[in-house]
């Protein structure tokens, strides 16, 4: 008896220590002269991008899995402000904004992590990752020294780093090296703006290896002297040493931070594609080097609710980009394996360490097709408006504490002429009414801002929806990104006051929209519509949108994203971790095409078709 009390406690002593044990399980990270050394010896990162918002929380560990059986030993993401810090001290670590449990998760499957928690991400994201309400705070400028703007970066990145600061390798965790900034050489070229990220990052407890990553031209200008250069988008060995030495004491490692395999889309402009031939030679090459490289995308997912981001310059119209973030990376939107992925599994087997065996390529998940969802539900958006804020002038979302969404402008005019309406300066998106009767559409992406209304004798009701389709997320233009209308409105040479706004942010979509609010019968305006259907098995699908106009599509509570009938994108991807077996719920915002009532499905993506022949017109 004594015996088996003695090895009962032996037991339960050794199971109270191992835990202890295995969390003091620490590896160093270092810089070589020419290579990274992972616990003293040369590592070679071979890294993809994959980022935890554009990815359902449920279909992660799916994703690294894929990951791995490609041959990456590391996965890199950045981390976005404007969903941890949706409202000014509001933060947010929740469900799909866990990135803690996204980086040990990644761990869990023995991968290491690239982090990028900068400010500004830039990722055709929203705004670059910067949350709305910083453009009412006086003063302040992003990406500047501007004390408002510090001010809100260090609370920000405080709170990063009590989630991911103790996941540092230094501490025990996958994270391999952090970065400061992104991409600063295309912006600026400000050394002391850039120390004052390092000790902000210091400061949150990121004590581990920092680096900054710029476009090969821009590495001068983007690069803080003692922290290592990486080079986006240049994949010439020799090339990429060069600058990195020039730029980091004459030596190495080197590492190559985004290596494009593809591009993103925007909407009215083709569907971006690249053969997998056009890089797998280089990939070799790359590799055969010994140096580390990042795929930006491995996987990019959906860029679901409204967060995409939009490009704008002097050259360039505005380009909202799409929710799809398909990107024609190796692994597709909904996370199976293309031909481009098995081309570049290839490629990494013959470079990996002696011995090394990768996992399996998973099969791709089934697919299934929705029995066609009739949208019995519907209410005008006329129907469903919260209390007016008034106001002489039209107040911007900003002005209105909303972030994304819509917003009604209405006010009253009087009637028995027919004049130019010019809205000043329109963003992004507005659909104009005269009493209740929708006469036309104005698009910022095509530099449409007017139009002729006729209005009808007596006081006449002139409503303005207003969508915002993306703030800039690159360039200068970062700094003049408010929605909505932003300037005036004119009718004739008269400037047109006394409004009303009704903030649409359709930021929690569900059966309460319809409660109390009387069917749609309106052919004219916006209409959100609800409908179930019910499934004896669940599958990845795609929404066949192409004979709807324009909205938003949610199911079961999730966002799904946007859809526009302009294209390229003519689906909406449907991750079979939203759907259930049983009664499932589908509700659309329909802007342009309220008479739409069924919903269909197919069993693959439809991400490269533009409409003909008036390609990019809006409807």
């Amino acid at each position: 008896m004594r015996r088996v009390l003695h090895l009962l406690l032996l037991f339960v002593l050794t199971c109270s220590v191992l835990p202890v044990v295995a969390q003091q399980t620490k590896h160093t990270f270092a810089l070589g002269d020419e290579d990274f050394l992972l616990d003293g010896k040369p590592f070679q990162m071979i890294s993809g991008e994959l980022h935890y918002p554009r990815v359902p929380r449920e279909a992660w560990r799916h994703r690294m899995k894929m990951a791995k059986a490609m041959g990456l030993n590391t996965i890199g993401t950045y981390v976005f402000w404007n969903l941890h810090e949706p409202q000014k001290g509001k933060f947010d670590f929740t469900g799909n904004n866990d990135i803690a449990a996204f980086v040990k998760m990644a761990q869990e499957e023995g991968l290491w992590v690239v982090l990028r928690p900068s400010p500004y991400v830039c990722a055709e994201w929203e705004f670059g990752g910067y949350p709305y309400w910083l453009q009412n705070e006086k003063g302040l400028v992003v990406r500047s020294k501007s004390p408002e703007f510090l001010a809100e970066y260090r609370a920000y990145i405080q709170e990063v780093g009590k989630q991911l600061a103790p996941l540092q390798i230094n501490h025990g965790g996958p994270v391999l090296m952090v970065q400061v900034e992104n991409e600063y050489g295309f912006y600026a070229s400000d050394k002391e703006y850039l120390d004052l990220n390092r000790k902000l990052f210091l400061e949150a407890g990121f004590d581990g290896l920092l680096y900054t990553c710029d476009p090969a031209a821009k590495v001068a200008q983007g690069h803080l002297p003692g922290l290592l250069p990486a080079v986006n988008g240049l994949d010439k060995p020799n090339e990429v040493k060069q600058i990195v030495r020039t730029n980091h004491n004459g030596k190495g490692p080197y590492f190559i931070a985004e290596w494009y395999p593809a591009w993103f889309d925007w909407w009215g402009a083709p569907h971006h594609t690249v053969p997998a031939k056009n890089y797998t030679g280089r990939l070799d090459t790359v590799l055969a080097a010994g140096l580390s490289i990042n795929m930006y995308m491995f996987h990019g997912g959906t860029t679901r609710g409204f967060m995409n981001g939009a490009n704008f310059s002097d050259t360039v119209a505005y380009e909202p980009q799409i929710s799809s973030y398909d990107y024609d990376a190796p692994l597709d939107e909904a996370g199976n394996a293309t031909p481009k992925f098995m081309a570049f599994r290839s490629v990494i087997e013959k470079h990996l360490p002696a011995g090394t065996k990768l996992p399996a390529v998973p099969a791709a998940k089934p697919a299934i097709t929705l029995p066609a969802v009739q949208l019995s539900q519907a209410a005008s958006l006329f129907d469903m408006l919260p209390a007016a804020k008034k106001n002489t002038t039209p107040l911007t979302f900003e002005d209105l504490n909303q972030a994304y969404g819509f917003v009604l402008y209405r006010t009253t005019v009087a009637g028995g002429s027919t004049k130019m309406l010019k809205i000043k300066d329109l963003r992004d998106y507005g659909l104009v009414y005269v009493n209740g009767k929708r006469v036309g559409v104005v698009d910022r992406r095509l530099k449409q801002d007017s139009l002729s209304v006729t209005l009808p004798k007596g006081q006449v009701q002139l409503d303005i929806v207003v969508e915002n389709l993306g703030r800039i997320n690159f360039g200068k233009y970062l700094l003049q990104n408010r929605k909505g209308i932003t300037e005036k409105v004119m009718l004739g040479k008269q400037e047109v006051k006394n409004w009303q706004m009704f903030g649409l942010p359709f930021d929690r979509v569900d059966a309460s929209l319809f409660n109390g609010k009387p069917t749609a019968t309106a052919a004219n305006g916006p209409v959100v519509k609800r409908g179930t259907f019910t499934l004896t098995q669940t599958g990845d699908t795609y929404l066949d949108m192409q004979t709807w106009g324009k909205g938003s599509v949610w199911i079961n509570g999730h966002s799904l994203g946007r859809y526009w009938g302009i294209g390229p994108q003519q689906t909406v991807y449907v991750p079979v971790e939203w759907l259930k077996k049983g009664e499932n719920e589908v509700v659309v915002l329909e802007l342009l095409k309220p008479d739409q009532k069924t919903l269909k499905s197919v069993s693959a993506p439809i991400l490269g078709r533009l409409p003909s022949p008036a390609v990019g017109k809006s409807n």
